[in-house]
Order: C-alpha cells, then structure tokens, then sequence
C-alpha cells in the first residue's frame, strides 16, 4: 500500500522527456562562472586573485561563518576574473570567472581513498562541511549544519528523499538508477554521522524501477525503500515526514523537532563522494528539458556551466522558450537570460513553450476554496494572498500562519482566478523578515 498525505494536486509530470535517458557527462567547458554564494548562509568571499592558476577542488572561496559552505574551483586554469555576474537566485552576485587550460588536474592531494567506517561522527561533519556540500534539491542548506542539531533536539530517523515530485525533473530519479550504491553509502555516512539506526528512502510510485533497484540494492541494510502515492508535493520536508514517520512537524518548527533529518538524493552522493575520496561538490546531475529543449536530456555539469552552454548541448532551442525555470515548474525560479550560471541547487533547467503555459491574467479571488483543499499544510492561501496583495503582513503572519506555507504552489496551479498566490506569499515574508530586523 502507497501513502499519502491530505491536500496536494496532480499535475502532468511530463517525466517522459528524460526519464528513460541515462546521465551523459558534459564536455569540459572552457570557461566556468563560479559564484561565490550558493547557498542559504553567510556568503563566502574570494580567496583567489584575478590571474591566480588554480586546480579542480581547489578552495577558491570560503567564510569563517558556521551557516555557510566553501566554493570549489570546478575545473582548472586561470582566474581571468572577479566580478558581479548574473546569478539565478539573487539576481547578480560577485562570481569568479576560471578560463579551462584543458587539463581538468585535481589539486594536489586528491583524489584519495578513505574508509568511512573508521571516521568519528564529528570527523565525517568536518569533511562535509570542507567539502562544501549542501542541499541539491534546490534549498541549498548547508549540509553539516543540518547535520548539527542542538543538543537538546534528539535524531533518532533519517528519510532521503526520493521523491522527485516536481514535474519534468528526473535527475535524482537517474541517479538512484544509475549510482544506487553510492546512495546506499551517503545514506549510511549521514546515519552513522547522526548516530541514528533508522533510514527509510521515500520514492513516488511513478518510479517502479527506482524502487525496485533501491530496495535490491538497500538489501542486508537497516534501510528500508517507502513507496508514495504519485502527488504534488510528496516531497516536501514536512509532507514526506508526516508520510514516512507520522510524525508532525509542528506549526513554525523544523524537522529536528520530530527527532528527523531529511536530505535529497544528489547530497547523499556528493557525501559519498567527499568522505571516501575526498571530493568537494564541484558537479552535479541536471535534467535540461521542456517544450521549447531540441533535445531534453540529464547531463553530469561543472558548477558554473552557463545554461547557454547547457543547453547547446541538447541541441539548443527548438522555438523561442515562453518561460525559462530554474528547478521545476511549481517552486522553480524564472530566469530572464541564459547567461546565469549553474549553481549546486541546479536541479533542473527547463525551457517551457508556449503550449506548456496555461497562462491567463489575474483576477479577484473568488472564494471557490479550491487553494485550501490542495494545500498540504492546512493554510489558507486565498487568505494570504488577499492579506500579501493589500500590504497586511503582519496579519497573515499572526493570523493565518503565512511562516507555514512551503510555497509548494499547488494552490497557484488550482486557482481558476490565476491568483499568484506564492509571489503574495513571498513578498509578506520578505517584509516580515525586514521588519523583524529593522526591530
């Protein structure tokens, strides 16, 4: 039997563009752009100067800050530059440009090969966290902050997420195909490094092959393969919990208060990778799909592959794109050039025709309820979005939970008033937030 959780919709999940195509390795690209924020923290500041040859794996960009995560030189070369360049989440930030001397050398000392099973829980944090690794889902958490709970907030599960919910997304869905053994040991790292016993693996069943290669190759483990029903958004921290552990993170609270840790596929793999061979977070797996993609495919890229250079590399376009999306079409974020950068959130790059859009202007919300029937956390987003439209912040926090929403968007997909509900939403938080500090 399948699980499930309340509210939720069912979108067309238009994997079939790329869930049957196995992960190709990028060429080499001859110029990387490398911010120096990719991550939810303090941002890292250059270590490196214009002119400096640096090495594949080389520290390139780091900051003494607990919430943050160091950058990696992705290939090696020259650093030409240090600038401001655009950059898919916040608009531009200062990014180191590397020109390629062709050689793709590791810096000195890596790889190497080290046995997991010998590390201490605090040692296993540290080369997580030296190894820049945080979350690929798209949140970006730093990794071995997720891994550092207080002391008074008891793990005792860990659930990887292997739902992949967001509709034309299939790069996690590759990976357990493909690498299935590397994710059994980043799960079994990350469980030694909590010190917990109990792992469990939450995947759709739209992914029967998935689940039939986790389970086989989680065989012998303490880890056990969940299968979800097929619903938007399966895998949300809180709805995967409330799924896999019945348990109920509490209204404002995190995961941590229900004892759990969760992570995605593509961070459990990058945690394989840095504790036995020593390797930073320097690529990662991205679906590049859509109407408007000559050819959809997922490819293995360098952090800091342009999505120009990404999508040349699947043909390039085959119409002009309506819309271009970093991440999936439900919490992705639009992007108005091809020049910004592949960060290590970048899980998907889609390019929508005109045909994938059900476009429409706004209009008045009309109290239909739809939004409060779909929403998994039990809001009510018509509410928010007429609090956020009027500039009622403060309502929306103190009143209608606004800290709550996820901003899944499955209220935006079911609103026949095409409300744009999550923009409102986001936009009260901001001022939230800024008035919080301004106190």
């Amino acid at each position: 039997m399948t699980r499930s959780f309340r509210g939720g919709v069912h979108p067309n999940d238009r994997k079939n563009f790329t869930a049957a195509k196995a992960i190709e390795v990028a060429p080499l690209p001859e110029k990387v752009v490398i911010p120096t924020r990719q991550h939810i923290g303090a941002p890292c500041s250059p270590i490196v100067k214009v002119g400096d040859l640096v090495k594949k794996g080389q520290v390139i960009a780091e900051t003494q800050a607990f919430v943050s995560s160091p950058v990696h030189a992705s290939i090696s070369g020259k650093v030409a530059a240090i600038a401001e360049y655009p950059h898919p989440v916040f608009g531009s930030c200062s990014a180191i440009i590397i020109e390629s001397d062709g050689k793709d050398e590791w810096v000195e000392g890596l790889p190497i090969k080290r046995e997991w099973q010998s590390l201490e829980s605090d040692e296993l944090k540290d080369v997580i966290r030296l190894a820049g690794i945080v979350g690929m889902g798209g949140a970006t958490f730093p990794t071995h902050v997720k891994m550092a709970p207080p002391k008074e907030k008891s793990i005792d599960m860990f659930i990887l997420n292997g739902a992949e919910c967001e509709p034309y997304l299939t790069a996690d869905h590759r990976v357990m195909l493909e690498e299935a053994d590397r994710v059994v040991t980043g799960m079994q790292i990350v469980m030694k490094a909590l010190d917990v016993k109990q792992g469990y693996i939450g995947i759709e069943e739209n992914k029967p092959d998935a689940i039939k290669v986790m389970r086989e190759a989680v065989s012998g483990t303490a880890i056990k393969v969940v299968a979800l029903q097929t619903k938007y958004p399966q895998g949300a921290e809180k709805t995967l919990i409330k799924v896999v552990a019945d348990r109920e993170v509490p209204s404002g609270g995190l995961p941590m208060d229900v004892g759990v840790v969760v992570q995605n596929v593509g961070t459990v793999v990058a945690v394989a990778e840095a504790v036995e061979k020593g390797l930073p977070l320097i690529e990662r797996v991205t679906t590049v799909t859509g109407g408007a993609i000559a050819e959809p495919k997922n490819l293995r890229l360098r952090i800091g592959t342009t999505f120009a250079m990404a999508i040349e590399l699947c043909g390039g376009f085959k119409e002009e794109p309506a819309k271009l999306i970093m991440g999936g079409p439900m919490m992705g974020m639009a992007q108005c050039s091809v020049d910004v950068p592949v960060i290590k959130g970048t899980s998907g790059i889609l390019a929508l025709s005109a045909a994938d859009i059900n476009s429409g202007d706004e209009r008045p919300c009309i109290r239909c309820g739809r939004c409060v029937e779909a929403c998994p956390m039990g809001l009510v987003p018509s509410m928010l979005s007429i609090l956020g439209e009027r500039g009622m912040y403060e309502a929306a926090k103190e009143k209608y939970d606004l800290l709550d929403c996820v901003e899944c968007g499955s209220c935006v997909y079911t609103c026949p008033a095409k409300r744009n509900i999550v923009h409102y939403v986001k936009l009260a938080k901001a001022q939230n937030a800024a008035a919080a500090a301004k106190k």
